[in-house]
């Protein structure tokens, strides 16, 4: 895939793969978001929170997807769907299980965790068509992610809706995924990791790179320039201090269920801080404690009965 040459002028470096990633993204979500029926849940109105601007057509909103918008990791969710349907083994699932405790109860990205799941899952759908995957995200979707959107932050993207802004996802899940979930919210579209397929078939291969840190403002940045934005304008949601380069790039940053390094970058630069989670513990891990631990719990328990079954 060549350069699209989208890139306005930046401020700080960045590597040609996240460029890459950045632009397939952006060149990526424009051509979803056509596809996308508008539904829009339900919500508060931007006249109820006060933000953002109604008719403003040069902002648009961008939210990370992972313990932003959901509980947890749409890959790993997606994970679990294809082993459900006999894409892999009892093995992987025990590693995609563990990853997925350690999310939920650390309230991080650990980029080894990340990185291992976005490897296995390249080499998972390598030589599947992508048809059949968009057709197995719909039902994934309905299965293990459609309860864990965050209702407060779902609000957060229906204001903007109202006001006639755009709404992107930016996530480092596959683009499919991210459309999916998008089209379910109501969403514009999705910007998300980018895996090469040639002739509708996946290669096992990414381009660029995964759409994590930097990529993600590579993604945001050419988009913005592809619609005519104003990223001055803009406003950005995500949990994460790795999404820092994104949440810099905007207007109206927002720090939403923030994990600790997040939220004290967002005290200094009086950032707006929303917390959508419960407990005590989430104040300082970054999820709902009762949540956490159930998690852990249930899969510890899911995991014993199933190997009793088998044996």
């Amino acid at each position: 895939m060549a350069a699209l040459g989208w890139l306005t002028p930046r401020k700080r470096s960045a590597t040609a793969r996240s460029v890459l990633a950045g632009e397939a993204a952006a060149e990526a979500a424009r051509k979803s978001s056509q596809e996308l029926a508008q539904v829009m849940p339900e919500g508060e109105t931007a006249a109820e929170l006060g933000f953002p601007v109604v008719g403003d057509d040069l902002a648009a909103a961008f939210f990370d997807l992972d313990n932003t918008v959901m509980q947890g990791a749409a890959i790993f969710h997606f994970g679990r769907g294809l082993y459900k349907r006999k894409f892999f083994q009892r093995r992987e699932l025990a590693r995609f299980a563990w990853q997925q405790a350690w999310f939920r109860l650390a309230g991080v990205e650990d980029p080894e965790h990340m990185q291992d799941a976005r490897d296995s899952a390249l080499s998972i759908v390598k030589g599947h068509r992508v048809s059949e995957l968009m057709s197995i995200g719909e039902e994934i979707y309905d299965e293990y992610m459609a309860d864990r959107i965050w209702p407060g932050t779902r609000a957060l993207a229906q204001a903007h809706l109202d006001a006639g802004q755009k709404v992107w996802l930016v996530t480092a899940a596959p683009i499919e995924t991210a459309t999916i979930i998008a089209r379910r919210l109501g969403l514009t579209g999705a910007l998300g990791t980018v895996a090469e397929s040639v002739n509708g078939v996946y290669t096992g291969r990414l381009v660029g790179e995964p759409l994590h840190g930097p990529a993600k403002a590579e993604a945001v940045r050419a988009l913005a320039a592809a619609e005519g934005l104003d990223l001055g304008r803009c406003a950005a949601y995500s949990d994460s201090h790795n999404d820092i380069p994104m949440l810099s790039l905007v207007g109206h940053p927002y720090a939403i269920n923030p994990d600790s390094k997040l939220r004290r970058h967002a005290r200094e630069r009086e950032w707006r801080l929303r917390d959508y989670r419960t407990g005590r513990k989430a104040a300082k891990v970054g999820i709902p404690a009762a949540a956490g631990v159930g998690a852990l719990a249930g899969g510890t328990a899911a995991a014993m009965a199933l190997h009793r079954r088998r044996r």
